[in-house]
């Protein structure tokens, strides 16, 4: 996130997320889910308790628009940011956003993208790129991984921190965040995919309905940043698409290599491996823009905030045109001179 040497700014900045590039306004709704019949991994005395926050299509934008963290998360998430300026400690609260709270679904079949943020950072840290997708007419659900990021807010008020990150341990990150993906699932509100109307008669999501009725939109994993290499080699065969960070390095990092030289093999669908350069871990992230206009500098994401957001935005939305929509991308299929940061990149090094 922020992580370098900065000066105190003389006003507060005003924070605001770029403007969604699809044509088509957004609502915004949180849901509150609760498994009761799963402890949670990190406090096994609680049952999984997950935030869900959705964005869709809207005909009707009215309603308040979305708040980006409550007070009392953004007071938790600059604590633990470094370099940022003298400011109000909810400001994250008032970063501007383009959804609206409330508004009524455009459609009751949407093809659906489920997010997940990295760990430790807030589910809002991805709201950029949901807004977008939603914008482009996918319903968009963003995971909070409880306890898995510095903060997180409950409806009832109750703030939970993060209770993974020290120490921490990635193979049962892993684990929890693949039962809460699941538990989503199954969970979706009526108002939200194709599988509205069963589950506003109490049936449970029918993938296998949905594929037959619609070939093209079968699962597909797009993974912005780094793999975890032990969920690679025992996935099921599906289409997959990264953007890993790439500093100023002409090819993949050696880790890039090590890992994925082991486990590339093991994708035997569609997939790419592509790098930007002049990036970072955090710049696939809000924080990237926001950090400019906090007026922080971050050496190791010389390539600009939004010029990074352009490029993620674009290639994630080609990824699920193409295996979600059966839209061909042609933006796929190698280098484009309209995007020079963009390599295509083979880690097994074959």
């Amino acid at each position: 996130m922020f992580a370098t040497t900065a000066t105190a700014a003389p006003t507060t900045p005003t924070l605001e997320l770029p403007q969604p590039t699809g044509p088509l306004p957004i609502g915004h709704r949180q849901q509150h889910l609760v498994d009761h019949d799963r402890p949670d991994p990190w406090a096994p005395e609680q049952p999984r308790e997950l935030m869900i926050t959705l964005w869709y299509p809207t005909a009707q934008p009215t309603g308040e628009p979305a708040q980006y963290l409550t007070p009392a998360e953004s007071r938790e998430v600059l604590a633990h940011l470094e370099g940022v300026p003298e400011v109000p400690d909810d400001i994250l609260s008032t970063v501007g956003t383009h959804a609206h709270t409330g508004a009524p679904l455009l459609a009751p079949r949407l093809p659906l993208v489920v997010l997940s943020p990295g760990f430790s950072h807030p589910r809002a840290a991805l709201t950029g790129l949901g807004e977008d997708l939603a914008s482009r007419g996918y319903a968009v659900a963003l995971l909070s991984h409880n306890h898995e990021s510095f903060a997180t807010e409950f409806p009832d008020g109750h703030l939970t921190p993060c209770l993974a990150c020290d120490p921490f341990d990635g193979q049962k990150v892993v684990r929890g965040r693949v039962a809460d993906i699941r538990f989503l699932l199954d969970e979706l509100p009526p108002h939200h995919t194709a599988a509205a109307r069963a589950h506003r008669r109490g049936r449970p999501l029918d993938r296998r309905r949905q594929r037959r009725a619609h070939p093209a939109r079968r699962p597909a994993h797009a993974r912005r940043d780094q793999p975890r290499r032990h969920l690679l080699p025992r996935a099921r065969p599906r289409p997959r698409h990264t953007l890993p960070a790439r500093r100023r390095t002409p090819a993949p990092a050696r880790w890039h290599r090590r890992v994925l030289g082991r486990t590339w093999s093991h994708l035997t669908d569609w997939r790419r491996w592509l790098t930007i350069s002049g990036t970072s871990h955090s710049s696939f992230t809000d924080f990237s823009i926001l950090s400019e206009q906090f007026g922080v500098g971050l050496p190791d994401e010389p390539l600009d905030g939004h010029r990074t957001a352009t490029i993620s935005r674009e290639y994630v939305a080609a990824f699920l045109d193409e295996h979600r929509r059966g839209i061909p991308q042609p933006l796929l299929r190698g280098p484009s001179a309209h995007h020079p940061e963009v390599g295509f990149e083979d880690p097994a090094g074959s």
